[in-house]
């Protein structure tokens, strides 16, 4: 019963985790501020674990990540990949 009530328990912690998620995130650089927009990101890629390793958590993201990651999945799924169409002045 103890097994099961952790469970329940645990289960109840992960689901809070993603629903808390925002909506969008801003990141600010002298190439222009690049805002993510979690829920559009959701519906095309299904997969957590594209984006984040393990359990869905906060990424620290820096240009080396946006770069390596981001474009690169932006390349495979065919989104925007010139530097002005994320990075916004």
């Amino acid at each position: 019963m103890k097994k099961l009530v952790i469970m329940m328990m645990l289960l109840a912690f992960v689901g809070a985790n993603v629903a808390i998620a925002a909506d969008s995130y801003t990141y600010d650089n002298k190439k222009g501020t690049v805002t993510f927009d979690h829920k559009a990101h959701q519906d095309k890629v299904s997969d957590c674990a594209k984006c984040h390793e393990g359990e869905p958590a906060k990424i620290a993201v820096d240009k080396n990540y946006g770069h390596k990651t981001c474009k690169t999945c932006h390349k495979e799924m065919n989104g925007p990949t010139k530097c002005n169409d994320c990075h916004k002045k």
